[in-house]
C-alpha cells in the first residue's frame, strides 16, 4: 500500500519539467554578431577614411578583427544555425572568417609579399568580397529596410576599397573608408533597436 501512493508521485513531476526546459527560448545573437562588425568595421574605417592618419596605430584593429569581428560574430552565426536561420548563419560565420582572414593576412601574409605588389593581392581579397556581399544583398531585399541599407553600403565599401588599392587612387580607398563608417553606424542602430525590443518587450526604434 505505502508503495503504490508513492509511485505514482515521479511520474506527475517528470511532465511539469518538461514544458518549463522547452519554454526557455534560446537568445536572439543578432545584436551581438552586429555589435561586433559594426565596431570593428568603424575602427578600421577611422584609417581607411583617412580621419586617422597615422598608419602605425592601425595595428589596434588586427585583435579587434580576431577577437570580436571574428570570433564573437562567428560564434553568433553558428547559433543562427542552431535557430535555424540561413541569412543569419550565412552573414555572421562568412564575415566572421571575414575578419579573422583579414587579421591573418596582415599580420602574416603581406609582409611576405614582394614589395610594391600587396595592394593587388589586398584588392582582389576585396573583390571577392564585394561579390559575396553583392548577392547577399539581393538575398536582403526581403528582409527590413534597415537590413537592406547595410548590406548595400557594405557591398560599395568593398568596392570602393578594392577599387582603391588596385588603382592606387587615395580618394577611392577614402570613399570607402566613409563608406565604412556609415555601414558601421547601420549596423550598431540595428544592433541597437533588436537588442532594446528583446529587453524592453516592445518596439523602441523603427528598422523599416
Amino acid at each position: 500500500m505505502p508503495s503504490s501512493t508513492l509511485a505514482p508521485a515521479p511520474r506527475a513531476t517528470r511532465p511539469e519539467a518538461a514544458p518549463a526546459a522547452a519554454s526557455r527560448a534560446p537568445a536572439n545573437p543578432g545584436p551581438l554578431g552586429l555589435a561586433a562588425f559594426a565596431l570593428t568595421t568603424f575602427v578600421l574605417s577611422l584609417f581607411n577614411s583617412g580621419l586617422v592618419s597615422n598608419a602605425a596605430l592601425s595595428a589596434v584593429v588586427l585583435p579587434l578583427a580576431l577577437f570580436y569581428g571574428g570570433l564573437a560574430q562567428f560564434v553568433a552565426g553558428v547559433l543562427e544555425f542552431r535557430r535555424g536561420n540561413t541569412f543569419g548563419t550565412t552573414a555572421f560565420v562568412s564575415y566572421g572568417a571575414f575578419w579573422m582572414s583579414f587579421a591573418g593576412y596582415v599580420k602574416f601574409v603581406v609582409p611576405t609579399l614582394p614589395a610594391g605588389q600587396a595592394h593587388i593581392a589586398t584588392g582582389w581579397f576585396l573583390i571577392a568580397w564585394f561579390v559575396f556581399t553583392a548577392y547577399m544583398s539581393v538575398a536582403a531585399l526581403k528582409l527590413d529596410l534597415a537590413h537592406r541599407a547595410l548590406f548595400v553600403v557594405l557591398a560599395l565599401t568593398f568596392l570602393f576599397l578594392a577599387l582603391g588599392d588596385l588603382t592606387q587612387v587615395t580618394a577611392l580607398g577614402h570613399a570607402g573608408g566613409w563608406l565604412g563608417l556609415l555601414c558601421a553606424g547601420i549596423a550598431w542602430y540595428i544592433s541597437f533597436a533588436v537588442v532594446t525590443e528583446e529587453t524592453w518587450g516592445r518596439k523602441v526604434l523603427p528598422l523599416g
